[in-house]
């Protein structure tokens, strides 16, 4: 094996292989080490210690020596492995991380407890994330929506300034003219005349303590779809207790801090609320988001999911909205909704857009996951 490939051994391994791989390290590979050590070894050899500065230095390397991917990696570890969370009420700390969904979800879990000197420097941080994900996530979620809509709403009778001419002329090709180098319009498709909202969005989110990332997702996207004047969407949170946060979607920092991470669930009572607020059912899609890990009243939360999908509502439950993989969650709860025609399934931040453009134009979602390569919740012992 070459030294190269030793080295790298040794780095993984640690200082405590320096006898049996004693390798000379450069300045850069020694900062490495150290850097690793703090974390990974941290329990026996008293790691980052209390202190903050400690914290922010080490911050300050691992972004020095690691590449982005590696550095969140990095930090989610030591919040774990180091119970770092007292350590987010430092300003210093915050200003030395790198912004990430992960963090910005510890943030929300800290929001009623961080201090005032703070607040500030934690707001700054969830915005640059924000930003960021917005950028990253508006144009493809107003596409979908929007193109969705517009295609469910073609009219075959069109005023002349609502003629969709690319289609048209599609349609009326075989009635090219040579003589007059023209096409006769036999078949005029439009858009047709659009309400002010064609459909409505509820976002329904469990905000316990495990639904963090999928939280500060939904956030994202409810602001985005909230910018759309073709549909009208609602935003509730809930674990023991409702909120309704749809008048915070207009500044997706204030919602997210709207949102308190941990409790208990009902979501029961939450489709309960939701039921209430839903005026058009069959122009409505109602997007429930948790681990359906039922704490209330569980015969009366699968009533209440029996009545809406009955009333006509498109009811998708994801089990959660984030890049982490399959999560863990209630399979007898996923296996009833699965009965009863509602698709149970997690979602990745970048299909979520295509998703709500199929429910919005009432695609059979099942079949769209399977498409997906997405695995569904069965029904098969409901």
């Amino acid at each position: 094996m070459n030294e190269e490939k030793l080295k790298r051994w040794r780095l993984v391994l640690g200082s405590e292989t320096k006898e049996e791989l004693p390798m000379e390290l450069s300045q850069l590979e020694g900062g490495i080490d150290k850097t690793l050590e703090a974390l990974y070894n941290g329990s026996r050899r008293g790691g980052l210690g209390a202190s903050s500065p400690n914290v922010a230095r080490w911050l300050g390397d691992i972004r020095e020596y690691f590449p982005g991917t590696v550095v969140k990696i990095m930090q989610q570890d030591a919040l774990k492995r180091l119970n770092l969370t007292s350590m987010l009420m430092e300003p210093e700390m915050l200003e030395a991380v790198v912004p990430d969904v992960h963090l910005v979800a510890n943030l929300m879990t800290l929001s009623r407890v961080i201090p005032e000197k703070t607040k500030d420097t934690a707001r700054q941080v969830v915005r640059k994330v924000v930003d960021e994900l917005m950028q990253k996530l508006a144009a493809p979620t107003q596409q979908a929506i929007t193109g969705s809509l517009n295609r469910s709403t073609r009219s075959r009778r069109p005023r002349h300034n609502e003629i969709d001419w690319p289609t048209t002329i599609r349609k009326n090709l075989k009635h090219y003219q040579p003589e007059y180098n023209t096409i006769i319009p036999e078949v005029r498709i439009g858009f047709g005349r659009k309400r002010k909202a064609l459909k409505d969005i509820v976002l329904c989110i469990d905000q316990s303590g495990s639904m963090g990332s999928s939280v500060v997702y939904s956030g994202i996207f409810g602001a985005v779809m909230a910018s759309i004047p073709a549909v009208n969407t609602k935003m509730v949170v809930f674990d023991t207790a409702v909120a309704d946060l749809t008048e915070e979607l207009q500044d997706p920092v204030e919602l997210l801090f709207g949102v308190q991470l941990g409790g208990g669930t009902d979501i029961h009572q939450a489709l309960s609320y939701c039921q209430q607020i839903i005026t058009r059912p069959t122009d409505t899609v109602l997007v429930l988001i948790t681990d359906l890990y039922e704490g209330g009243n569980e015969k009366e939360m699968k009533k209440t999911a029996a009545q809406l999908v009955n009333s006509g509502v498109q009811v998708v439950t994801l089990l959660a909205l984030n890049d982490s993989g399959a999560p863990s969650y209630d399979h007898q709860n996923a296996e009833y909704f699965a009965s009863i025609g509602i698709p149970v399934f997690a979602c990745t931040p970048d299909l979520f857009p295509d998703l709500m453009a199929s429910a919005l134009s009432k695609q059979d979602i099942s079949q769209w996951a399977a498409m997906q390569s997405i695995k569904l919740a069965s029904a098969h012992s409901a």
